[in-house]
């Protein structure tokens, strides 16, 4: 018996086989929670060995909220007990065997560094980091309840029972059935008072569908995303994704640490992470980023390939993968929208925009950039780092765009903090309050190459911010938790607070006032649709006003980036004093399609000068070009066991061919991707796809398409069934 060995019996036991049935309250053999001491007559107990042991999967799962994941191991939430069952092949006398369960995960199990948990349930006890009971024995077999540490590490942990006498220790072998997961617990009041807000159907945690919201704030768009943190094979491949970035286990017990480390470890830029980021354009060696559907497809093929980072991604998709990897390991997120994101290069808090001696945009020397929209994240964690009115929700980011601590990551910044304008707190808030706060300033160069300020909008960058509702497709406004109303007294003190915290000032004075408003404004047009851009004038003097104005259209990428300027176009208008007029641009599809870019908007700036006082002023606006539709539909009543037919559609509405056209199908609980290629669809041509499908499940499901070519992206459809 000192080899460790297994008696083999007559039944499998495992998670999932050979359940044992707890004794009843009642029973004459149980007194739980204690239990009454073995009293047999002989002085040493004949040697005790371990015939099986029950991880009672099912049950435990259910009361850890972990039954959707479709994995057969068991799953628990630190902080909260879960149950096994050990057949021994007598009785268990606890008065002389010494029986303990040990736990271990990593290659080198330490107590020291909560690697190796030992819990005893025979005659010598220990203290240690997990709570360990006997609630009860019957026979041969004990009823354990087993409470990991409310910190302790999250992972893949081993079982073994082991027995030790005076020849030794007897241990059983290695049985992959009962291995189980632990997971962070967002049900815990201990982590999450007083902000605790989750019940059992959390949409912070349990929803593995949600909706990413695109296009730009005056005309808001929306996409489908498959988080899928339950599918077969995503939690392994995000405990992967932790040992391909050799974080070490020490740090897995702490849900900041992990945050930070998967902000960085979701992109490849300089850590060989998931993904890899890309907005050329050129996606030939790799999926381009407005294909995919979901985040179980990218995890997997990422756990596939051997960690080889995944090709290719932009923000909402970082986003997407970035919230099944908080949800999947028990983090509550969600995914955020920021619209008219500033990317400020200098970090001087301001978007500079320079013009040339003509009001046009001087692409060359134009360096800082805002986004139509940008996708970042919010995790719900307490925050025993800072002062307790800064724990809730937390901003990360692992879109690659500026270093933290030496490598591409943002956060976790409290949300409260950057509301408030305290930048000092880690991790990141100055960067974050950059993309809210920054003043897009309009320069104007001489022939010299010198620039003078000629505008500042203070209003323009952080529109608004949105995120899924919870049970619901609409959208929540949370813009007021990131800033106080522009110009409020808050706003001020808020913006106070970031000076003193580093924040340079704001300080415009030197620029006159104009006594003018101009503003651009567009309806909602499709791609290839000819429409007119209104220019509003707001004269709000006692003088009657001459403008000059000068339009710039430019077709420019989400990110603000202008690719090609394609329109130059003049105008003059008189306005009455206190009164506004209005000037209307033509732009056809002829003079925009040509230079046309993935995800293209148009980017309409305006520059214009008073002719009786000569005072400048600058405005600007985004179009978005909406893609053409996608259609799913469904033949047949969903019923458990019953196929039903499903059909994606779709018509190319443009004069050109359509080619290398890539159509993706897919929905957590019902099927797995999908993906059919087409090699081109010609002028007015149709598509049709059909997939046939048996549900294994009932309840709600959302069924996701997406079509996906060089020409034309962003091709998305989404349908809610129920199946019965």
């Amino acid at each position: 018996y000192i080899m460790s060995h297994t008696v083999s019996t007559p039944e499998p036991w495992g998670p999932q086989r050979g359940r044992l049935t707890l004794a009843s309250s009642n029973s004459d053999e149980v007194n739980p929670p204690e239990y009454e001491a073995f009293k047999g007559p002989s002085p040493r107990a004949p040697t005790l060995s371990v015939l099986g042991v029950d991880m009672y999967v099912t049950d435990n799962k259910k009361a850890h909220n972990t039954s959707k994941y479709k994995n057969t191991n068991l799953i628990v939430r630190r902080n909260k007990e879960f149950i096994i069952i050990i057949r021994f092949d007598r009785p268990l006398n606890n008065q002389q065997d010494n029986v303990y369960l040990e736990f271990m995960i990593g290659n080198t199990p330490d107590e020291y560094k909560g690697t190796q948990i030992t819990v005893s349930i025979g005659k010598e006890k220990r203290d240690g980091n997990w709570d360990g009971r006997v609630i009860g024995m019957q026979g041969t077999e004990v009823t354990v309840g087993i409470t990991p540490d409310a910190s302790c590490i999250i992972g893949r942990f081993r079982t073994f029972v082991a027995v030790v006498t005076d020849f030794g220790r007897q241990r059983t072998q290695r049985n992959p059935d009962t291995d189980f997961y632990v997971l962070f617990n967002p049900w815990d009041p201990a982590l999450y008072d007083p902000f605790n807000i989750f019940n059992d159907d959390n949409e912070y945690v349990m929803n593995d569908v949600g909706i990413i919201y695109n296009g730009e704030y005056n005309n808001i768009t929306s996409r489908a995303w498959n988080f899928g943190q339950f599918e077969k094979g995503v939690l392994d491949a995000c405990l992967l994704v932790l040992d391909a970035g050799k974080v070490p286990l020490l740090y897995r017990g702490n849900a900041i640490e992990v945050v930070r480390q998967g902000s960085a470890l979701i992109n490849s830029q300089d850590d060989d992470g998931v993904l890899v980021g890309s907005w050329s354009g050129e996606y030939s060696t790799g999926t381009a980023p407005t294909a995919w559907t979901g985040s179980p497809e990218i995890l997997l093929k990422y756990a596939r390939d051997g960690c080889v980072p995944v090709c290719f991604a932009q923000c909402w998709v970082f986003a997407g993968v970035l919230n099944t990897f908080m949800r999947c390991l028990g983090i509550p997120a969600r995914v955020i929208s920021n619209y008219c994101s500033a990317h400020d290069n200098t970090g001087n808090l301001k978007t500079d925009i320079i013009l040339d001696e003509d009001g046009r945009v001087n692409r060359s020397r134009t360096r800082d950039s805002v986004w139509n929209y940008h996708s970042w994240n919010e995790v719900y964690m307490k925050r025993s780092d800072l002062p307790e009115k800064f724990s809730g929700w937390q901003v990360i980011d692992c879109t690659p765009q500026e270093t933290s601590d030496g490598l591409y990551r943002c956060g976790p910044t409290s949300v409260n903090a950057i509301r408030d304008g305290e930048l000092s707190y880690p991790f990141d808030a100055r960067f974050v309050f950059a993309e809210l706060n920054s003043d897009v300033v309009y320069h104007q160069s001489d022939k010299y190459g010198n620039t003078k300020i000629i505008s500042v909008d203070t209003t323009y960058v952080g529109k608004l911010l949105i995120t899924k509702s919870v049970n619901s497709n609409a959208y929540e406004d949370i813009t007021s938790a990131y800033k106080y109303p522009e110009g409020s007294d808050k706003d001020k003190q808020a913006m106070q607070m970031a000076e003193r915290r580093g924040v340079p000032t704001r300080d415009y004075s030197t620029i006159p006032e104009a006594g003018v408003d101009i503003e651009l404004q567009a309806d909602t047009i499709k791609i290839g649709d000819n429409f007119k851009l209104t220019l509003n004038i707001k004269n709000q003097t006692s003088q009657t006003c001459t403008l000059s104005a000068v339009i710039t259209g430019c077709v420019v990428y989400y990110t603000g980036i202008t690719s090609s300027i394609f329109k130059l176009d003049n105008k003059a208008a008189t306005v009455d004093p206190w009164k506004t007029s209005s000037m209307m641009i033509d732009v056809t599809a002829s003079e925009y399609m040509p230079y046309r870019v993935e995800q293209s908007n148009l980017l309409f700036v305006v520059y214009g000068r008073i002719e009786e006082n000569g005072k400048t002023l600058s405005a600007m606006r985004v179009v978005t070009l909406l893609p053409p539709d996608l259609t799913i539909k469904v033949t047949g009543t969903p019923w458990v066991g019953r196929d039903f037919m499903v059909t994606v559609l779709f018509r190319n509405p443009f004069n050109f061919i359509l080619k290398n056209i890539q159509l993706r199908l897919e929905s957590p609980g019902l099927i797995t991707t999908k993906m059919k290629t087409y090699d081109h669809i010609a002028p007015g041509g149709s598509l049709q796809y059909t997939e046939t499908i048996t549900p294994q499940y009932p309840g709600k499901s959302v069924l996701m398409a997406c079509l996906d070519c060089a020409a034309v992206r962003q091709v998305t459809s989404q349908l809610e069934i129920f199946v019965q």
